[in-house]
């Protein structure tokens, strides 16, 4: 490994604000074309639930990569493989725009979720390879807060890319940007993993099963499934809703969906500034406040609908699912930081199988319609948090301990 390029000191500093700037391409993956959903599925003629299969197939490839990937890279190091996904990701990104075939895009959505997975779980891994302690905890809370920026600024600038130029442009729009970051990343960036470990699935294998039976790590991995989920229900059916149901323009979908990623930024910020309280109290309050939010919001539809509405509750729902999963997420990875990669990985590999699987069924059978069943999804999602906390509580009340961070 002694040909590969080490980061050097002299370029730390750029390199770390490369590796924040790079967390937020998943949520552009995702968002930048979410208010051209809609259009997509009239220009391929196709049904909404076939363009909507396109933010399915990359969720699950992006987790399921995640899976894996992090002991490769633990084994093989991260700048290398992590450069030559954003090439890739570049490439398919190109094919996307240039056919109709929607099964073509099948397949390069799932090549997007595998190159973007394994470039996150470097990124992630970047930060414990370099720091530790209160500066590493720091980071690792503001990993939910920087990857917000991709769900509040992607649809925005989808909405307008949609209206001036088509659907097409927002896969430019996504290979232009890889490529920009991947030549900064061969002129600033290198690795940082110092020690390589062997190889060795026997030894892989073992840590895989460590780290899911230890319950604390499984049951939060869930929790960050439930509260992402949330998100990816509004964005799979908001643009539907606010097209289709409340006729407003792409252009009004995007400001829609920058909002509630600025809600999911919000419940970041709650998760930093209260990181240090007590952690299943915070979170038992913040599940109240789900539920009475959601709540309201499925009495309110029965006298009001109206896009105000629907983003005002669907804004304070999502606060509280950020600040879920910027807890847990936080938890999650500083668990284990003699395997940063692994538990990298698998974190965010569980947590995305989880919100595809999830989040397409739940579509499928509450379909993309109307503020009714949007506030539903919702619903079913509350609770199956409150069972899981009530589970996280149980738990650690019989073993008379309590969770800390």
């Amino acid at each position: 490994m002694s040909s590969t390029k080490v980061l050097t000191q002299q370029h730390e500093g750029i390199a770390t604000l490369l590796a924040f700037a790079l967390l937020p391409l998943s949520g552009f993956a995702t968002d930048i074309y979410i208010p051209s959903l809609p259009t997509m599925a009239s220009t391929l003629q196709v049904s909404s639930l076939q363009v909507q299969l396109t933010l399915s197939l990359f969720l699950i490839s992006y987790g399921i990569s995640q899976l894996f990937i992090g002991s490769v890279l633990d084994s093989f190091g991260r700048y290398r493989l992590s450069l030559i996904c954003l090439l890739i990701f570049a490439a398919a990104s190109i094919v996307i725009a240039n056919t109709h075939n929607i099964y073509l895009i099948y397949l390069m959505r799932i090549i997007h979720g595998f190159t973007v997975g394994t470039i996150i779980v470097a990124k992630r891994a970047y930060f414990v390879d370099l720091f530790t302690g209160d500066q590493l905890k720091h980071y690792l809370s503001l990993f939910s807060i920087i990857w917000s920026t991709g769900p509040i600024v992607a649809p925005f600038i989808g909405g307008y890319l949609q209206t001036a130029f088509g659907w097409e442009s927002n896969f430019y729009f996504l290979a232009l940007l890889a490529i920009v970051l991947a030549v900064l990343e061969y002129i600033y960036s290198g690795e940082t993993l110092s020690h390589f470990s062997a190889f060795s699935l026997k030894k892989i294998t073992g840590i895989y099963i460590t780290m899911i039976k230890t319950a604390s790590f499984s049951l939060g991995i869930v929790m960050l499934g439930l509260a992402y989920t949330m998100v990816m229900i509004y964005n799979m059916t908001g643009p539907f809703i606010v097209e289709h149901h409340l006729h407003f323009t792409p252009v009004v979908a995007g400001y829609s969906s920058l909002i509630l990623g600025f809600a999911w930024m919000v419940g970041g910020f709650i998760g930093k500034a209260t990181i240090n309280r007590p952690f299943f109290k915070k979170m038992t309050t913040n599940l109240i406040f789900q539920v009475i939010f959601v709540s309201t919001m499925l009495l309110s539809i029965q006298f009001i609908s109206s896009l105000y509405t629907l983003i005002l509750f669907a804004f304070l729902i999502h606060v509280t699912a950020g600040y879920i999963f910027n807890n847990y997420f936080t938890f999650c990875l500083g668990l284990f930081p003699k395997n940063a990669g692994i538990a990298s990985g698998l974190t965010g590999g569980i947590t995305y199988v989880i919100v595809s699987f999830l989040s397409y069924s739940i579509i499928a059978i509450l379909p993309a319609k109307d503020e009714h069943h949007l506030g539903a999804s919702y619903l079913v999602l509350t609770i199956l948090s409150a069972l899981v906390m009530f589970t996280i509580y149980s738990r650690h009340k019989k073993a008379g301990t309590q969770v800390t961070e």
